[in-house]
């Protein structure tokens, strides 16, 4: 017979498994600018920045095929809304509140291996302080935010990107001066005794920065950037 003991300890195992999967993960840092919503990471080798629907992206941390599930499901459930209702209708809460109730049960069930994922879903507004971010985890449970938002592996990276994303003055940052002022945020995250530069700390990495406009003028308002 389970008991109630036997089953938290269950939950808390399976937590820390993910947990020190999603450990192994560089940050993901996002802004409102005038301009548009700006998502900044840095990646080994599959991309972490996407485009789910006009005016909604997604970035995670995690195991690449559940990465992939998460986004794929984004992508179907808004577009399926946007034909049943309309374009409107789709935006990102609506789009987290789908995928939070399959996540919830697939961590809860003890014969599935749990999804190794944390989430950023991010929806540009007509100005900044109308974008939204919504950060789910693993087990269905997600937080929201304004102005900005980041995903990190560790709760010391945690820390030290809330302090300097804080401290960021946005007003009249642009995409290229905004890369430059989130990478020491990014690189004090990774080393906090600031002995290694952001250049030192991605070598061998990939810079990926990825912009939703807030203009609808474009046909496409969602476009990687090239740092």
């Amino acid at each position: 017979m389970v008991t109630p003991y036997d089953w938290q300890e269950g939950i808390g195992h399976r937590a820390a498994y993910v947990e020190s999967r999603i450990a192994a993960g560089t940050p993901v840092l996002a802004v409102s600018l005038e301009r548009g919503l700006l998502i900044f990471t840095v990646r080994r080798q599959a991309r972490k920045i996407y485009e789910i629907y006009d005016r909604l992206a997604y970035a995670a941390l995690g195991q690449q095929s559940d990465v992939e599930s998460m986004r794929v499901a984004a992508i179907d459930f808004a577009h399926q809304e946007g034909f049943q209702r309309s374009e409107q209708d789709v935006t990102v809460q609506r789009v987290v509140m789908a995928l939070s109730q399959p996540l919830k049960r697939a961590f809860g069930d003890f014969n599935a291996a749990p999804f190794v994922v944390r989430s950023l879903f991010c929806e540009v507004g007509s100005e900044p302080a109308q974008d939204h971010y919504y950060v789910l985890d693993y087990d269905g449970d997600f937080s929201v935010r304004q102005d900005w938002a980041f995903l990190s592996g560790t709760e010391d990276q945690a820390v030290q990107i809330r302090g300097g994303m804080n401290a960021l003055d946005r007003k009249k940052l642009t995409a290229e001066s905004a890369i430059a002022a989130l990478k020491p945020i990014w690189a004090k995250a990774i080393d906090p005794s600031g002995e290694k530069s952001f250049d030192q700390l991605t070598e061998n990495l990939v810079l990926e920065a990825g912009m939703i406009e807030r203009s609808s003028d474009r046909e496409e308002r969602f476009h990687l950037l090239n740092p």
